[in-house]
């Protein structure tokens, strides 16, 4: 039997590191041991911080044998860790905010707990944030039970940067919107395929939006109002992150980052009540704000 685990506290670990990574969880102990198995591989970032915020319905998921385990060999390879509960649960906006307050660093990175990182994949994205100088840049999952699932008509939305991103006013209906369609099931695994890109290149390109693996530049996050709209939307919402993107986008601008090396675990949702997008609300009420 493992020894007791050191959940850490939050004022040791608040520090000026290059970046933390943010992970909320719920119920999902199997899934939440590989998430931090990926990061316990990461190299080329040295001791960037991991804070896990639960919200299960039972023992928190990083008391399972093997997410403490690998919360240790992070540990071990000089990488702090926060294990921390946050209830009664406010809703998914209400969760980043709270994650996002426990960190100082230059760069978060907002990480699914359902998302494996191949190795190389957050240096990448350190390396492609410090030299865009935007917003944010992401890696959109791969589902790879659809590897053999070919959508060409999906390609066209793939468009490149060709120099630092720009912000962008994004809205539904736009042709800017329908980027989205480029990151459902293997869709950008076979777009980086068609690129054939030479080892350790990699590409910048237009987003709307990007779920599960998103680096942001903090300050820059807070200074385009983080997740602080989870006070105006109901506690059943989906689609915080869509909000918190366009606004960045808005100001800062942001990129995808190809290849990505993120890959969902396809679990089912532990989010089952959907009422609201959080986005729209927010959209909505900024609409309303503008002059006539």
């Amino acid at each position: 039997m493992s020894r007791p685990l050191d959940l850490g506290t939050a004022e040791r670990f608040r520090a000026e590191r290059l970046v933390d990574v943010l992970i909320p969880t719920r119920n999902r102990p199997a899934e939440l041991a590989v998430t931090l198995s990926g990061l316990a591989a990461q190299e080329g970032v040295p001791g960037f911080g991991v804070v896990v915020s639960d919200q299960s319905d039972g023992a928190a998921a990083y008391r399972h044998p093997a997410a403490a385990t690998m919360v240790r060999a992070l540990r071990h390879r000089g990488h702090p860790v926060l294990l921390t509960r946050r209830l009664p649960r406010r809703g998914l906006a209400e969760h980043r905010a709270f994650l996002l307050a426990a960190s100082a660093a230059r760069y978060v990175l907002c990480l699914d707990d359902d998302v494996w990182l191949e190795p190389g994949t957050l240096r990448r994205l350190v390396t492609a944030i410090e030299e865009l100088g935007c917003g944010f840049v992401g890696n959109a999952v791969h589902g790879l039970s659809y590897a053999d699932d070919v959508r060409p008509e999906t390609h066209r939305h793939y468009e490149e940067w060709t120099g630092r991103p720009t912000p962008e006013r994004i809205r539904p209906g736009t042709p800017e919107w329908d980027r989205a369609a480029i990151h459902p099931a293997a869709n950008l695994l076979h777009v980086t395929r068609q690129l054939d890109l030479p080892p350790g290149a990699w590409r910048a390109y237009k987003v709307s939006w990007i779920g599960g693996c998103v680096l942001y530049d903090r300050a820059k996050l807070v200074d385009s109002g983080g997740f602080d709209f989870w006070r105006r939307v109901q506690e059943k919402h989906q689609g915080e992150d869509v909000a918190a993107q366009l606004a960045v986008l808005a100001r800062h601008g942001g990129a995808g980052v190809l290849p990505s090396g993120a890959y969902h675990l396809e679990s089912p949702t532990t989010v089952t009540d959907r009422d609201v997008e959080a986005w729209e609300v927010v959209l909505a009420e900024e609409d309303a704000a503008q002059p006539a």
